[in-house]
């Protein structure tokens, strides 16, 4: 692997203009959805750059059917902010962000246009199913298109602790550490050991490990952020050393748009400071939509130069009670009778039906989190 030193130069932080709000005829007010506020709180974080306004026709257009924004630049997943057309007049100048009566941002509106929403879903959810919870996310959304240049009241926070850290801060506290090659791990399931194999494994290559788990809106019966959280922060303080792990959160909301959003994710985390990403089987997959490697496979096509991040890519891992420990078929020489099979599928159902996860799927300081935050709900 190649070791790529980490930029010295830190874009400046994000100014945030206190104008007096101007309300109008031609002004409308909008609550934020939970999607809507995860994508302005990446948007206005410098997590999305170069994006960084909800995208026009031509970005958006670009984006759907080529994977590049307008001048080229490599980007998959469109960030738009759809609305319904209903509560939008054809007069509307300016729309007013807002979240719980906090007003975030105000987007002066230059484009407006109908997206074509069944083409947007073949290409990048590479399905029209209603059954794909992108999908549906995507035609409930609205059936038309604002664009314009967004002015920052309030940076949006959709997550409190010390573990939220801006891409800024983020490749601050790299420097501060002194590593200059650093992988990032994202993830939306609850820790489980084959997280833990592959923390460790890139460990062993790196000087420091960015866990970043996705903290924005999931599916209804996902584990929930909190949970999570609480479930890394005792993993961390019992069995990884402390001085090459660093916690964060990345706000998005999940798409789950399996190969395209596994590629957002590593283009992302060079935003955060990351010089490698770590991505598995099946990355921001769900149900059976996508094949087991397809993420992998859409780096294959990508240029590594212009893609930026070097990708670590891993095998399906397992726990296998012959070796007594994770593996994959790469080290473990025993047929799949000896293999428990390790997934956050399999974690949520077992804690679903109020069981305790067994020592070989989770640890067992880990599992009581679990076991405690799901008996909460």
């Amino acid at each position: 692997m190649s070791r790529q030193p980490i930029a010295d130069q830190f874009d400046q932080p994000i100014i945030v203009l206190e104008l007096p709000a101007r309300v109008g005829s031609h002004s409308v007010t909008l609550e934020c959805t939970a999607r809507q506020l995860a994508d302005l709180e990446m948007l206005t974080s410098g997590a999305y750059r170069p994006v960084t306004t909800f995208m026009g026709y031509d970005d958006w257009r670009s984006c759907v059917e080529s994977m590049r924004l307008a001048d080229g630049t490599l980007w998959p997943i469109p960030i738009t902010l759809q609305l319904h057309s209903q509560v939008l007049p054809a007069s509307t100048c300016e729309i007013r962000l807002m979240h719980q009566g906090r007003h975030l941002a105000t987007m002066e509106v230059m484009e407006r246009f109908t997206p074509d929403l069944a083409r947007e879903a073949e290409m990048v959810y590479a399905t029209s199913s209603q059954e794909h919870p992108g999908v549906v996310a995507l035609y409930e959304a609205g059936d038309v298109v604002v664009s314009g240049p967004l002015t920052i009241h309030a940076l949006p926070r959709s997550f409190t602790g010390p573990e939220y850290l801006t891409p800024l801060e983020t490749r601050l506290a790299i420097r501060d550490r002194g590593w200059r090659t650093v992988v990032g791990f994202q993830t939306r399931n609850p820790v489980h050991r084959a997280h833990e194999y592959l923390h460790k494994v890139a460990l062993e290559l790196l000087d420091g490990l960015l866990l970043h788990p996705l903290v924005g809106e999931t599916k209804s019966d996902d584990i929930s952020a909190e949970i999570r959280m609480r479930a890394y922060r005792t993993l961390l303080e019992n069995y990884y050393p402390r001085d090459r792990v660093l916690l964060g959160v990345y706000p998005a909301a999940m798409r789950y748009a399996g190969p395209r959003e596994a590629l957002l994710h590593a283009l992302s985390r060079k935003n955060y400071g990351c010089t490698h990403f770590i991505v598995g089987r099946d990355h921001a997959g769900v149900g059976d939509f996508y094949g087991t490697y397809a993420a992998q496979e859409l780096f294959d096509t990508v240029d590594p130069a212009e893609l930026g991040i070097e990708i670590i890519r891993f095998e399906h891992s397992f726990y296998c009670t012959r070796c007594e420990h994770v593996a994959s078929k790469r080290t473990c020489p025993h047929d799949s009778s000896q293999h428990l099979a390790l997934s956050g599928t399999k974690v949520r159902s077992l804690l679903s039906g109020g069981a305790m996860l067994p020592a070989e799927f989770s640890r067992p300081e880990v599992a009581a989190v679990l076991a405690d935050g799901y008996r909460s709900v």
